[in-house]
């Protein structure tokens, strides 16, 4: 509805039952950017996000039926978010998770590579042993970034606009046993999975 979607993947890429996939997050169009990509390719994943989402009207009931995970930041409460996605995923759900934790507070609509990763996924991954699918998207901040008005403004304007939007979605990692060096890797492969995205963007 807001833009022109386009997904690729790695020859080996697949989002496996029970998978981990882990996004760059740039913008607060992007989770609806990356879902409508996963839906194109028979995926419903289970989302984990920042619990403040839920006190928004009507957003937060339909994802609480969606089954999303609450993520309480700075709180006591965010060890129980790992609780629920390690369980969503032991179900055999796909989770999708932002390791960068928040978007880069900037005014411009440029792309930039992912931010520091937090522990979480990789903690995760290695406690439910599920793989780890990166996932690169690009174009999003082309619908909404900048101050409020001008978010608003281009969640008005994107459908006139149609600005073009890519997802990359990359092989599954194999992540070490070490969490600081599981969080690197994860982190390389979403940036790999996200410099694809964006190159297909300046190709087009």
């Amino acid at each position: 509805a807001v833009g022109r979607l386009s997904v690729t993947a790695d020859p080996d890429a697949v989002v496996a039952p029970g998978s981990l996939v882990v996004a760059n997050h740039t913008s607060l169009a992007d989770p609806a950017v990356v879902l409508a990509a996963l839906r194109s390719r028979g995926i419903e994943p289970v989302v984990m996000a920042t619990a403040g989402l839920w006190r928004v009207p009507f957003l937060g009931a339909a994802l609480t039926r969606g089954g999303h995970i609450r993520v309480h930041r700075h709180d006591r409460r965010a060890a129980r978010a790992l609780d629920d996605a390690a369980a969503v995923l032991e179900r055999g759900r796909v989770v999708l998770v932002y390791a960068e934790g928040g978007i880069a507070d900037r005014p411009d609509a440029e792309e930039r590579p992912p931010g520091p990763f937090r522990s979480g996924p990789a903690r995760l991954a290695a406690r439910t042993g599920a793989p780890v699918v990166p996932l690169g998207q690009a174009g999003a901040r082309r619908v909404t970034s900048g101050a409020v008005p001008k978010q608003l403004a281009g969640l008005v304007t994107a459908p006139v606009r149609r600005p073009r939007l890519h997802v990359h979605i990359g092989a599954p990692l194999s992540l070490s046993a070490d969490t600081r060096t599981a969080t690197a890797e994860a982190h390389e492969g979403v940036t790999r999975a996200w410099r694809t995205a964006s190159q297909a963007l300046t190709l087009g």
